[in-house]
């Protein structure tokens, strides 16, 4: 059975959202900026930077603009804690060092759920947003900028933290006690970071593909073909701690170990 929409409902909601609302436990109204959340939080200038309903080119726009600040926002902060684990790092406050890899990371994995909203985007709504972007893409992204300049620096600092104590990645995944375990700990926090930053990157290859497509002719805003995407997922923020896996591979041996299915009570190259 066919529903007309009721025009007249929707606009009233519409209208009835926008403005102030009564909240009978404070007696008051809210939405008019006056209130201490409202001046803290900077709720009036925060939704006076979309644009207002009968102003949006598709249903959807709102969704797609607002995502995308979202993201900046919580790339801004990413970059703040990022430039704090600097000095965490060079204070060889590895405990701070950790709890703030923890929030980082999870910061990051706020950015990629936040993609998943973007993905009930359908191509032909995209289509019609598209027409309104010029030729912004995500490589004007400022809070993605930022992201890679803080990296570095944690970088940076990762190399003088293990010249402090004189060893190398391979020499604290490779000790045999627990001399290196806070310096480990930290290594593989800072894995969960990267691992999660690049998996934004693979949910943004997917939200591309689903929107516009990836090949060589297919093009973003800026003129780019999407195929790059491929190549860029990959890359790490802290290659050197990927590269020691691949080192540590390289010099595995075979030997040494028990043979499937042997018992491990006997003795070894008996």
């Amino acid at each position: 059975m066919h529903v007309e929409l009721n025009k007249p409902v929707v606009e009233e909601l519409h209208r009835a959202v926008s403005e102030p609302i009564f909240n009978p436990i404070l007696k008051t109204f809210v939405g008019e900026g006056k209130l201490d959340y409202e001046v803290y939080v900077r709720t009036s200038e925060l939704f006076s930077l979309q644009p207002a309903t009968d102003e949006l080119v598709s249903s959807d726009e709102l969704m797609f603009q607002m995502v995308h600040q979202a993201q900046e926002v919580w790339l801004k902060l990413l970059a703040h804690e990022m430039t704090e684990l600097v000095g965490d790092l060079d204070r060889d406050a590895l405990w701070d060092a950790s709890a703030r890899l923890d929030r980082i990371a999870r910061i990051v994995r706020c950015l990629r759920d936040e993609l998943g909203v973007l993905e009930t985007l359908t191509p032909d709504s995209y289509q019609t947003i598209r027409q309104h972007l010029g030729n912004g893409s995500g490589q004007e992204s400022p809070g993605y900028n930022r992201l890679h300049v803080a990296a570095q620096y944690v970088s940076d600092a990762l190399d003088r933290l293990t010249a402090r104590r004189e060893v190398s990645a391979a020499d604290v995944y490779q000790a045999r006690d627990a001399r290196h375990s806070d310096l480990k700990r930290t290594f593989e926090l800072l894995l969960d970071v990267d691992e999660a930053y690049q998996m934004w990157l693979v949910t943004h290859f997917m939200l591309v593909r689903r929107t516009i497509g990836i090949s060589r002719s297919t093009a973003a805003l800026d003129g780019v073909p999407t195929q790059v995407l491929t190549g860029r997922m990959t890359q790490p923020l802290f290659r050197r701690l990927w590269k020691v896996r691949e080192e540590m591979t390289a010099s595995w041996e075979r030997g040494g170990g028990y043979v499937p299915g042997e018992s491990r009570h006997a003795e070894k190259g008996s």
